[in-house]
């Protein structure tokens, strides 16, 4: 990892580019985190164990079978999963894998990653306006 200079991947803006992205042919995937570089020197780590995983912790972008709205619904609600971590230094970026294993949130763990692009700000915006204009996030299940 990676192939790439990330300096040299290119930054999706919409949710229409990452659409298109999710065409392609390989299982796509979404990580947070400082960027790949990065990563190479970084292990993931469950944080409450302490232990280091065998891979990068990723969420997947493909739409499950059970999923009827929009794709669009879909991908904006994977981006916004995660978003709190914005403010801890990480920075959205998509990429593809070997999927390893599973972390403790049941989350693949990617070997061989391939960065592919980044997550811009005005698509984080989309997302965040799709997000809360289409779910009751606030919804609490009894």
């Amino acid at each position: 990892m990676p192939d790439k200079d990330p300096a040299d991947l290119p930054t999706l803006g919409t949710l229409a580019e990452l659409m298109e992205l999710t065409r392609l042919t390989v299982p796509l995937y979404l990580r947070y985190s400082p960027g790949p570089i990065a990563d190479l020197a970084h292990p993931s780590v469950d944080h409450e164990s302490g232990l280091t995983m065998p891979g990068h912790s990723a969420n997947p972008l493909a739409v499950p079978h059970w999923w009827t709205l929009p794709e669009e619904d879909w991908l904006a609600r994977r981006i916004c999963q995660y978003l709190r971590e914005v403010h801890e230094g990480a920075r959205p970026w998509v990429l593809t894998g070997d999927v390893a294993d599973f972390g403790p949130d049941n989350e693949p763990l990617l070997v061989d990653v391939q960065p592919l692009a980044w997550v811009g700000r005005g698509l984080v915006t989309e997302a965040l306006e799709r997000y809360h204009t289409r779910f009751d996030s606030g919804r609490a299940l009894h």
